[in-house]
């Protein structure tokens, strides 16, 4: 199925003033983030690394990584707020006062742990990291827990909604293997695990993303880097065969775009480019500093020089006013095939009309 371009807003274009980071009229406003103090870590690049087990996770856990997945959960939220449930897909919140065991693993920030749970108030919901989030107040029904999802689960309960989302380069092919083995063995008969991820590459419908753009070369420099680390930057192209594998049946996807910019005419669309821009420009650093100082080519690249590529990715030059995006997938499985609420056909593949 043929991706629909996004339609793209013309007013926008008649506007004066370039598209450029330095027009921040659109951008969102002030964060709040938390001291470092209170935690520990690896400082690298001037950056927190979580130091839970002695391999790296590729990206940061500090106060600006949590602000971008704060970001990344509002795009997502924007994305699906048509949706009587924006936060997850399974039929298992269709009755709000039923009590699930639900995990979120690689929990982050931990928002989307805190709005299941809010969400459905008789259900117990579990976010595991590596690090914990940066919160003051939970609601009661929702914890968090610290822990190394490769090692032994010790949990008792089995759960009806496992949730992972963001996940892309934290581990290798046999890592995943024995992520996704666990997921399935901790499930209860008829239970939905669901993972969200979203791709590399940067795109363009209208053929405008310059060829030679900090951001036309960061999708293949990400997944060739991500290859020499053994750390699969592209998972959202295995994900769902590696699912399968697992024994997981009728495995559905659904595929689509996160605009960057402001740049779409439909506003909800809109609204969503808006905020992934938020996301790019509190999360690009933190996305290629290890990658890059680590398995750059031709040689480990400088902090310095990852410094130049991001400022020059998020440029005016790399966003002159036209559609880019990228692309992202969302697979949704059933422990056993008995419940599953989409009968005909294997595969759920949707293109979201934007």
């Amino acid at each position: 199925m043929a991706e629909e371009p996004i339609t793209v807003d013309a007013d926008y274009y008649e506007t004066d003033s370039a598209y450029s980071p330095d027009d921040h009229e659109w951008q969102t406003g002030d964060t709040t983030s938390i001291g470092s103090s209170i935690y520990q870590g690896l400082m690298l690049h001037g950056r927190r690394y979580q130091s839970l087990r002695q391999k790296e996770y590729i990206v940061p856990s500090d106060e600006l990584q949590f602000e971008t997945y704060q970001a990344g959960h509002i795009v997502d939220l924007i994305l699906n707020y048509h949706k009587e449930n924006a936060l997850f897909q399974s039929p298992i919140g269709e009755n709000r006062d039923a009590s699930l065991q639900i995990l979120d693993i690689g929990t982050g920030r931990g928002s989307w742990a805190i709005d299941v749970a809010d969400m459905l108030p008789n259900s117990y919901v579990r976010g595991v990291d590596l690090y914990p989030p940066p919160i003051d107040w939970t609601p009661p029904n929702c914890i968090f827990e610290v822990d190394d999802i490769l090692e032994e689960w010790t949990w008792r309960e089995s759960f009806d909604l496992i949730h992972m989302a963001n996940m892309i380069g934290s581990f290798d092919s046999s890592e995943w293997e024995r992520v996704y083995q666990q997921c399935y063995d901790k499930l209860q008969p008829g239970a939905w695990f669901e993972q969200f991820e979203i791709g590399p590459f940067v795109e363009s419908d209208d053929g405008t993303l310059p060829p030679d753009s900090a951001l036309a070369s960061w999708g293949p420099m990400l997944k060739a880097c991500g290859e020499r680390a053994g750390r699969s930057c592209s998972i959202i192209s295995t994900m769902s065969s590696n699912i399968r594998r697992t024994g997981f049946v009728d495995v559905h996807e659904r595929v689509y775009k996160w605009p960057i910019g402001p740049w779409p005419k439909d506003e909800r669309i809109k609204e969503a480019g808006v905020m992934n821009f938020q996301h790019w420009m509190t999360g690009m650093e933190g996305w290629c500093m290890w990658l890059l100082t680590k398995y750059g080519t031709p040689q480990p690249w400088t902090t310095e020089e990852v410094y130049v590529f991001c400022t020059e990715g998020l440029g005016s030059k790399a966003f002159p006013g036209r559609n880019h995006w990228k692309p992202s997938q969302f697979t949704i499985t059933n422990r056993h095939v008995d419940r599953f609420y989409e009968s005909e056909g294997s595969i759920w593949h949707e293109q979201i009309a934007i």
